[in-house]
């Protein structure tokens, strides 16, 4: 990497403002398998450390007026913006998606940390009033106390800085584990968060395996809250591990959104929807359109639309001009992605786009027509560049098919029909239901889903809640 600010790239853990350098574990460049650089492994007592270094950093943290925080995130998100390029860079390297969405989730990262630098001026209480005349009730906001923050490699920017931004606006402290396939985005963020003049203690960054480290935070008393991105199954273990110390939590866990098509849908605009659901990042996000379920009046024109759309996406390494498609994380997350593939055709499932010869780290993007509920890809996420498409005949069959998932996170639907819009839009039992648009994701909106999907609400005013604890004050003796 050729970074304008070599600064940036640390390999590295940090805990309490202190670097610490050790070579135990490589990350590489998944579009070429090639070692990027090596971090440490934390233990047990450096995890504890960085427990310990956020509870002395909270003092001081949490006392400093809003309006001061608020100032110390706004210097961090200038940063950010400043420093786009190499951050877009370092980010392509370690998780391979294309510069041009790089920079794209660059920016879409620093506006979480100026939304909740604005919401920390907004942090207010209330008088209640009481039933004596000689009390006053108030209700106060305050931080929920140290927090731990579990993040995934799909968004390796966007996802700290949509748990952390809020958590710093509210007075809490942050120990970070980034996901240990990409580290680098993080820790640049760090850097950066140290530049603004955050200070010492309020950010520490563990990286390494997620075993030793999520027992340690989960297990620890110290720690307050957990925010964690990811699979419902890991979710679940986590919740499970908080339960004893009643931490306060906030998952964003698995999805298998639908994306219904009616006959009465702007085709082209339907198309470019699911062009932006589904393929971005490659297919590697939480809410992208699982299941496209297309109503039969409209089926043939549709699928016949998007197929060119795919078949005319460019695939390659993420830092070469032109590309559409990155490599997948991994070998796992291909594999995946082709037995998704060939059991949903061993089942009746024929392919509308062309086949492609590519490396084995990357998957070919695909249109599959006749899918059926009896498809691996129904009932799981493909988490890849895998466009299923279901027929269906009516409104009902398709509010069943859509609701026939124990997740939970985000659905869409196209349709021209205000009274269907409403009604479908009611029906669906999503945290969030995209009406005539592929994208629901905004720092300004509330994200988060229900069921098996998790709990909880990132981004918009709920986020910073999620931060905060209410406290009853009585006051006698008036």
């Amino acid at each position: 990497m050729k970074l304008d600010d070599a600064g940036l790239f640390r390999q590295s853990a940090l805990i309490d403002g202190a670097w610490l350098d050790r070579a135990d574990m490589p990350v590489t460049d998944p579009s070429t398998g090639q070692v990027i650089g090596n971090i440490p492994d934390c233990t047990a007592a450096e995890t504890t450390r960085a427990i310990r270094a956020a509870e002395r950093a909270m003092v001081d943290w949490r006392a400093r007026p809003h309006a001061e925080r608020a100032d110390l995130l706004l210097r961090w998100y200038q940063l950010i913006l400043d420093n786009t390029e190499d951050l877009a860079l370092l980010l392509t390297t370690e998780q391979g998606k294309p510069l041009t969405e790089a920079r794209g989730e660059v920016a879409y990262g620093a506006a979480f940390v100026r939304w909740f630098a604005e919401e920390a001026r907004r942090i207010n209480g209330k008088i209640i009033p009481s039933p004596s005349r000689d009390k006053k009730i108030l209700a106060m906001k305050e931080p929920v106390g140290v927090c731990a923050i579990i993040t995934p490699w799909n968004f390796p920017i966007a996802m700290i800085t949509r748990k952390v931004a809020p958590g710093l606006a509210a007075g809490c402290t942050m120990v970070i584990k980034p996901s240990d396939f990409t580290p680098y985005s993080a820790l640049a963020l760090a850097v950066l968060a140290a530049r603004a003049g955050i200070p010492d203690g309020v950010l520490n960054i563990l990286t390494g395996r997620p075993e030793t480290i999520g027992a340690t935070l989960t297990a620890s008393p110290v720690v307050r809250k957990l925010s964690f991105t990811g699979s419902t199954r890991v979710g679940a273990l986590l919740a499970e591990q908080c339960a004893p110390t009643l931490k306060k939590l906030s998952l964003e866990l698995g999805g298998n959104a639908p994306f219904i098509v009616f006959d009465d849908a702007d085709l082209d605009a339907a198309v470019e929807g699911a062009m932006v659901s589904k393929f971005r990042n490659g297919g590697q996000t939480c809410v992208c359109a699982n299941r496209i379920l297309v109503q039969s009046g409209i089926h043939d024109a549709f699928v016949s639309a998007l197929a060119r759309r795919v078949d005319a996406l460019s695939v390659g390494p993420g830092t070469k001009a032109g590309v559409s498609i990155g490599p997948m994380i991994n070998a796992a997350a291909v594999d995946k992605i082709r037995t998704h593939v060939a059991d949903a055709v061993s089942k009746g499932a024929t392919p509308a786009t062309r086949a492609r010869d590519l490396p084995d780290q990357y998957a070919d993007p695909v249109v599959l027509t006749g899918a059926t509920p009896r498809m691996l890809l129904a009932a799981e996420e493909t988490f890849g560049p895998v466009a299923p498409v279901f027929r269906f005949d009516t409104e009902e069959e398709a509010l069943s098919l859509a609701n026939g998932t124990p997740f939970g996170l985000a659905a869409y639907f196209y349709t021209r029909d205000m009274a269907r819009a409403f009604r479908v839009g009611e029906a669906l039992e999503f945290g969030m239901v995209g009406l005539n648009t592929g994208l629901v994701s905004h720092d300004v909106a509330p994200f988060g889903g229900v069921k098996a999907s998790g709990l909880g609400r990132e981004g918009a005013q709920e986020g910073i809640e999620e931060y905060l604890e209410t406290k009853a004050f009585h006051l006698g003796g008036l």
